[in-house]
Parts: structure tokens; C-alpha cells; sequence
């Protein structure tokens, strides 16, 4: 059996180059999906999911991040006195969500030298991460039953998407062993952004992982792979390769709602298809949604 897990760890560093202009003074987690910055619909999934200790991992030029979960006393007691209660619990949702900590990565050295940082924070204990480009509809919980199955299994679990073999490059690909459970594998190998011929699978990971603290010793001795970044995904191969010192990976197959918002096309269908399902929203953009389309004919 694994220990409960408690704390939750959100990778936020990255410079958003593929979002330039907009991201050359504003991180690219702030960017707002509808009416909420990405990084909040993350944060949110922490918490539901009952990981209310949450470190994120930032760089320089993040200040906005710290400043969106703090509290804004000015603009709340503004709308105290314009008695405007729905949008001041609307503000102070944010610097209410969770305990949120930070720590710099300094220099951009991948994604595993990211979660390396979080090890003081962590210590000798399993953790989540969550990259900030996914987000994972709230009505299909990947993050709670994920949490589970690294309880029962004592193992590290990642997430697993079906894609399309042309997409595969994009992202890593896992080699896998079918188990008792028709959304859970057992990972035997993984790959970071091979080419189609070269992939094990079309089994991609998807920015949500449940680790155990053994991923930090090896990420200390893990080599510069692609991009010459310091790769998770290089980690974790070795800890499926060697399941008897550290618990094995398994991967759950997520058949659910994820929207992108790492791409800038993406981007803009997670606003659309997010906006949709809104109750405030969604009655005058559907309409408005068929007309525009219909002029495109």
C-alpha cells in the first residue's frame, strides 16, 4: 500500500515563446481561459482531488503568479463599498483555493530539473504534478482516481491519452502490459517525443503524474536528454525498468475532457469549448457559434 498523498507540485517556468507577444511581460499561466487564468484551473484540480499544499516551481518575470493566489485588499474593499459580492468572491477565490508555496528554478534545465527543485518542499514522501498547458475537466476526475491507484498499487502512476500516431512526436510515448483493469497498464518503457515508426504505442503522457520520492535520487544523475533538457520522462524510464527498487510506473488511460492551452489553436478551442458549458455563457455563444459558422460556408 502507498502513502496518502498531500502535497502538489505545479512546474511553472517556462517562457511561453510560442504565445510571444503576449507572454514577453505576462507568464504564460496567467493567460486567461474565459474569465480565470490556466494556472487557477490547475490549482483547482489540486484541491478537489484534496492536495491543498501546492508548490510551484517559477522563474524569473513570474511575480503575477504570486500575485494572483495573494490577496488584493484595495480591489476588495472597493467592491465591499460597490457592494459587488459576486465578483469579491470571485477574487478572493483565488488567495483562498490553497497553501500555496514558491520556489525559483533558476536556470530552464527541462522539466525534471523542475520537479528536482521541489524535493526540499516535498521530502521522503509521493507527490503530484501538474503541468499548466492541460486542463483536465473538473467533471471527469483523472487526478483523484490516479491518486488512488498509486495508494493501492504503491507504485508511480502517470496519465495516459490515445493519440493519433501522426501526433505521437509531440509527445512521450509508452511501451505498456495490459493488467487486471482495462484503464490501467503497466509501463514497461517510455520515449521522449519519438517519431511514429519509433514510438512503443500510441500512448502519450499527459501533464499529470503521481511520483514517488525515489524519482528525485535519479533525476539528480539523469543526463541532459532531448532538447538538452533534463527529462522526466527519462526518470521514469529508468524507474519502470526497475520496479523492485522503485515501485514500478503504471499509467491510467484517461478517456475524458482535456483542453490544451500549450498550443495557441488549442488555446483557442479550450476558450470555445469551455465557454460553451457554461451556464452564464453558453445560451448566447451557442447561437452566435452557428451563425458565425454557417457564414464561413
Amino acid at each position: 500500500m502507498g502513502t496518502p498523498i498531500t502535497k502538489a507540485v505545479i512546474p511553472a517556468a517556462g517562457l511561453g515563446t510560442r504565445f510571444l507577444p503576449a507572454t514577453k511581460a505576462m507568464p504564460k499561466e496567467m493567460l486567461p481561459v474565459v474569465d480565470k487564468p490556466a494556472i487557477q484551473y490547475v490549482v483547482e484540480e489540486a484541491v478537489a482531488a484534496g492536495l491543498s499544499d501546492v508548490l510551484m516551481v517559477t522563474g524569473r518575470n513570474k511575480n503575477a503568479l504570486e500575485n494572483h493566489f495573494d490577496r488584493m485588499t484595495e480591489l476588495e474593499a472597493m467592491l465591499e463599498r460597490k457592494g459587488d459580492q459576486t465578483r469579491l468572491a470571485k477574487v478572493r477565490e483565488s488567495n483562498e483555493l490553497a497553501d500555496i508555496h514558491y520556489v525559483r528554478q533558476g536556470d530552464p534545465r527541462g522539466l525534471g530539473h523542475a520537479v528536482l527543485r521541489s524535493r526540499m518542499h516535498v521530502g521522503n514522501e509521493p507527490f503530484a504534478v501538474l503541468l499548466g498547458d492541460d486542463i483536465i475537466d473538473a467533471r471527469d476526475p483523472l487526478l483523484t482516481r490516479m491518486l488512488e491507484e498509486q495508494v493501492k498499487r504503491g507504485a508511480s502512476i502517470v496519465a495516459l491519452l490515445e493519440v493519433d500516431p501522426s501526433q505521437i512526436h509531440m509527445y512521450g510515448a509508452a511501451a505498456v502490459e495490459a493488467t487486471d483493469d482495462p484503464d490501467v497498464v503497466r509501463i514497461t518503457g517510455l520515449v521522449e517525443k519519438p517519431s511514429a515508426a519509433d514510438a512503443p504505442s500510441n500512448l502519450a503522457i499527459i501533464g499529470r503524474y503521481v511520483l514517488r520520492p525515489e524519482v528525485f535520487d535519479i533525476l539528480e544523475h539523469t543526463a541532459p536528454g532531448k532538447g538538452n533538457e533534463i527529462q522526466l520522462t527519462d526518470a521514469l524510464q529508468e524507474m519502470a525498468v526497475n520496479p523492485e527498487s522503485t515501485g514500478g510506473v503504471y499509467g491510467l488511460i484517461f478517456r475524458g475532457r482535456r483542453y490544451d492551452t500549450g498550443d495557441r489553436l488549442d488555446y483557442i478551442k479550450a476558450i470555445v469549448q469551455l465557454a460553451v458549458d457554461r451556464e452564464d455563457l453558453g445560451a448566447d455563444l451557442k447561437p452566435w457559434l452557428r451563425e458565425f459558422v454557417a457564414t464561413l460556408d
